[in-house]
């Protein structure tokens, strides 16, 4: 029996409303700015027992500080500020995911996601770089967490290189499923953030169709997987998760959470 978990990256609705409805969010707001040990939890305890969060690791880790995301940060992080983002090997990176994974921690997070900006550059240089980022970052996450990259911008493209650095440190590729497939599967776990179908990257206003859904639902039906993931980032996140689960509630083979 494949499971399917539906949820939206950050609360359309109230938490308690959310935390009845659905099995799953994505934090958002562990992007922007780390939320304090005490928040984490807080929120823990007003979740169920079996409610999962995912998050979104600490900007500072894939994005440098010229990113217009920085502008959200309410302090500024120790350290040399040039050796933040892009997924450096540099010890404010390694330090700045290891506060993520103490909040992980207690959430009892098992995905982390980190999602590069499309100004990360697509060279030699940066393979390297990221290479040795996720060698380390692997040696401290063990097999507790899985970590997770969406890449955007030519990364998303080089998928000779991109599925090199994936396999050889088993690092799960999120993708968009309407614009990608995933090149690595970990724990036979697929994870999916739908940005909107439009010529960009993203379009948050794209209010999915029940025939976008049913090409989505042919996809899970064909793939082979434990668990996937399917987290909606639009803003009608709301009305378009909960449409999906309407629609995969009546197909066999799938347990929807």
């Amino acid at each position: 029996m494949k499971i399917v978990k539906i949820g939206c990256c950050g609360f359309p609705v109230s938490r308690k409303k959310y935390f009845k409805e659905y099995s799953v969010v994505e934090l958002q707001n562990t992007f922007y700015n780390l939320p304090s040990k005490e928040w984490a939890e807080k929120i823990r305890s007003e979740a169920p027992e079996s409610f999962e969060f995912t998050l979104k690791a600490w900007q500072v880790i894939t994005h440098p500080h010229k990113s217009p995301t920085w502008k959200k940060l309410k302090t500024k992080p120790p350290g040399d500020i040039e050796n933040y983002g892009w997924l450096k090997p540099t010890k404010e990176n390694i330090e700045a995911l290891r506060k993520t994974i103490e909040i992980a921690s207690i959430l009892g997070s098992k995905i982390i996601v980190l999602q590069t900006p499309p100004s990360l550059p697509c060279n030699n240089e940066s393979f390297e770089w990221i290479n040795k980022f996720f060698e380390e970052a692997r040696s401290i996450t063990g097999d507790k967490y899985v970590l997770g990259w969406e890449p955007r911008g030519e990364w998303a493209k080089r998928k000779d290189l991109l599925e090199k650095i994936l396999v050889k440190n088993n690092i799960l590729h999120i993708v968009d499923p309407y614009r990608a497939d995933p090149l690595n599967i970990v724990d036979n776990i697929i994870y999916y953030r739908l940005h909107g179908i439009g010529r960009g990257e993203v379009n948050y206003k794209y209010k999915y169709t029940d025939e976008d859904h049913e090409k989505l639902v042919k996809k899970l039906l064909s793939l082979e997987y434990r668990t996937a993931y399917i987290m909606y980032n639009n803003i009608y996140m709301y009305q378009d998760s909960r449409r999906l689960k309407e629609i995969l509630s009546n197909k066999q083979g799938i347990q929807v959470l």
